[in-house]
């Protein structure tokens, strides 16, 4: 069997598709099926049940192809071993992070870390917070920023700052009267919240327990809760009227003045700690502190203590 092999029964398993397996693996369909086939023969056991709409992994097939994929992390090791001892900071570090962070600490983080490791090329990538989990325990990433709580076995997590959250008022909103809101004012407005996979909609949810009750009783007496696929999308529906919603604080910095304005929450106002999360066999630990050095540098929130 080969690691080739290996990468094949793994995208299959994910995409349950030959051509999507394929596709992923950047190989024919033809490739793809030949190989899984030969792998068969060569264990003497069917790893997978084929029907014309559906394939799945047989139990002695899933058990494989998780082993393949302790396989294939442990092979990505070796070559992330053999990259940090040339140099930690001149190799390829792939950074992801999730929708609510990116797009505000991107274009801050990257000028800088190429003036502190100029050797270093980037690969960057924004996603869910599932998605970065599986792509950080396959080796696709080497590091993510998520927001706390993040558990995942052999993941090491650093906290790195803290970042309140603000309300989002089109200027003349009558909230804009209040100095600070209290989050049971926002169960009597039109919200516009992320839709659901987005783990600041739960934290928005958990900051203003009163919007989830709503959603759960569907309560038709209240105005609606409206989802959104991003944080831009929402800055823009509260722009044109349709409603209020609640940032955190580095995306609110980015809105326009002139048609929106924010409000703090009142006192013990909800916020999110930003943290690296990185596998803890991750060998190129300067990197990992140049990284976590020059996020800080970009001063988004309050600093957690290192």
């Amino acid at each position: 069997m080969t690691l080739t092999e290996l990468r094949y029964i793994v995208a299959l398993q994910q995409t349950q598709h030959f051509g999507k397996a394929a596709e992923k693996c950047f190989v024919s369909q033809p490739t793809l099926s030949v190989a899984i086939k030969k792998l068969e023969d060569e264990l003497n056991v069917a790893l997978f049940e084929r029907s014309r709409n559906q394939v799945r992994a047989t139990p002695l097939g899933e058990q494989i192809i998780k082993q393949a994929q302790v396989v294939l992390e442990q092979s990505h090791l070796i070559n992330e071993l053999a990259n940090a001892g040339k140099d930690p900071l001149g190799s390829k570090l792939s950074i992801g992070a999730i929708f609510t962070i990116g797009p505000y600490l991107f274009p801050h983080f990257v000028p800088k870390l190429q003036k502190n490791a100029p050797a270093m090329p980037l690969y960057i990538e924004e996603n869910y917070t599932a998605v970065l989990r599986e792509k950080l325990r396959q080796g696709t990433l080497d590091v993510i920023v998520i927001a706390l709580p993040f558990a995942e076995p052999d993941v090491v997590t650093q906290a790195l700052y803290e970042e309140p959250f603000v309300v989002l008022l089109a200027k003349d909103h009558p909230l804009t009267k209040s100095k600070t809101i209290n989050p049971r004012q926002l169960e009597k407005e039109q919200v516009l919240l992320l839709g659901e996979g987005h783990c600041f909609r739960d934290q928005v949810l958990d900051a203003c327990p009163g919007l989830r009750k709503n959603i759960h009783q569907g309560n038709q007496t209240l105005q609606s809760v409206v989802e959104g696929s991003s944080l831009e999308t929402l800055k823009y529906m509260v722009a044109s009227g349709l409603g209020i919603t609640v940032l955190p604080a580095s995306a609110a910095k980015l809105a326009d003045n002139n048609a929106l304005v924010t409000r703090p929450f009142t006192n013990n106002a909800p916020q999110r700690t930003v943290a690296l999360a990185w596998r803890a066999s991750f060998p190129r630990h300067k990197a990992v502190d140049v990284l976590s050095q020059t996020i800080r540098q970009c001063k988004l929130g309050s600093a957690v203590k290192a």
